[in-house]
């Protein structure tokens, strides 16, 4: 159970180390739960984060982790790392286990500037012009568009529609109205990518707080259900590409998709609200296809006709703030305590995932055991 969540205010410059943010997010999660460091025994984190596990522990003064990892692959993290908290809590490994999300981006440059050899899988992709994440979404787009017949408007509404919301949300980056001509009108990143296709490039620090239903008893909150997750890569999965065979296309979310409504026992109509990883537009309706809410090809005419649940309700990566995902984790959180800024109506479940073109993972959370 979800039992503490806490998130400093996004920046460009957030003004400290990323394990100092990441020390402050803990705490005030914990205070959320109205936990303390000595409760801790359990910690969960991304690989590209930039204090390990062990080194957070001693910081914050954690007596012993009986349970301890990390998870890979960018975007693809966020909800796979907190599914290995909640499995080590079911499996009674841990009692109160803590995922986190530091990140410090005003103070380095992008990894791949200064980056002389391409080495491994690398070495195919890059001197050919695949060299920033949104190269390889360029190429799935246009795929997308060949084959759907998608136009830019298309991901216009998407960038507009999150823009909306995040402008109902005090802590989003982005506060400023955006129109199509506005869209249509932005410089081309990577075509046919335009800059409001991408994601915001921010500084930030998240944590989440998890723990037992009988140790959630002894609290004064109100516990949010992990009702269920799955994860999945899908055949010859490297980075963000699916190049080799007739798989072009799909992503890893193809996969994972039966798996959660298989362990959830939910279907995608239950679902009151969708926080869908956002790096670039057209994940979203992409996600909304293969986590099966329409059929394949039918995400820009659903999403038209305003068939879908609400999606991406703080901004998301777009417009809210771009932390690999884990503000859409806490934004789903919030969606079921009833607190986001942008609420949802009578929310029992809420569906989170993490980025479909990796390694990636969703997880569903709600209201009541289900």
């Amino acid at each position: 159970m979800v039992v503490g969540i806490h998130a400093l205010p996004f920046s460009k410059n957030i003004g400290m180390t990323e394990r100092h943010g990441g020390g402050l997010a803990i705490l005030g999660a914990l205070q959320d739960a109205g936990l303390s460091v000595a409760d801790v025994d359990g910690m969960y984190r991304f690989v590209w984060e930039g204090t390990t596990e062990m080194e957070m522990a001693r910081i914050l003064g954690i007596e012993n982790l009986r349970m301890f990892g990390e998870v890979d692959y960018g975007g693809g993290a966020g909800c796979p790392a907190v599914s290995h908290a909640a499995l080590a809590i079911e499996n009674g490994l841990a009692d109160v286990v803590v995922v986190w999300r530091s990140r410090n981006r005003s103070s380095g440059g992008r990894p791949w500037v200064s980056q002389l050899q391409a080495t491994g899988q690398d070495q195919f992709e890059r001197p050919y012009g695949l060299v920033r994440p949104v190269d390889g979404m360029a190429l799935h787009t246009r795929y997308w568009m060949h084959k759907y017949g998608w136009g830019p408007e298309v991901l216009g509404r998407v960038a507009i529609t999150q823009r909306e919301l995040a402008r109902r949300n005090p802590a989003a980056v982005m506060q400023k109205p955006m129109t199509m001509d506005d869209y249509l009108g932005a410089r081309m990143i990577a075509d046919p990518l335009r800059l409001f296709d991408c994601c915001l490039e921010t500084d930030g620090a998240l944590a989440m707080v998890l723990t037992s239903a009988e140790r959630t008893a002894d609290l004064e909150v109100t516990p949010v259900y992990v009702t269920g997750f799955a994860m999945g890569s899908g055949p010859q999965c490297y980075g963000m590409t699916f190049y080799y065979d007739e798989v072009l296309g799909v992503t890893p979310a193809k996969y994972v998709a039966p798996e959660l409504w298989k362990n959830t026992g939910l279907q995608p109509e239950d679902m009151d609200v969708v926080q869908f990883y956002d790096a670039f537009t057209p994940q979203i309706p992409v996600s909304f296809e293969e986590y099966g809410f329409c059929g394949e090809g039918e995400a820009p005419a659903y999403m038209l006709e305003g068939k879908n649940p609400p999606y991406n309700t703080s901004g998301g990566g777009l417009s809210e703030a771009y932390v690999h995902g884990f503000n859409l984790l806490l934004e789903g959180v919030r969606q079921v305590r009833g607190s986001s800024t942008t609420q949802a109506k009578d929310v029992q479940h809420s569906l989170v995932t993490s980025g479909n073109v990796v390694p990636t993972g969703a997880i569903v959370f709600s209201k009541e055991p289900w």
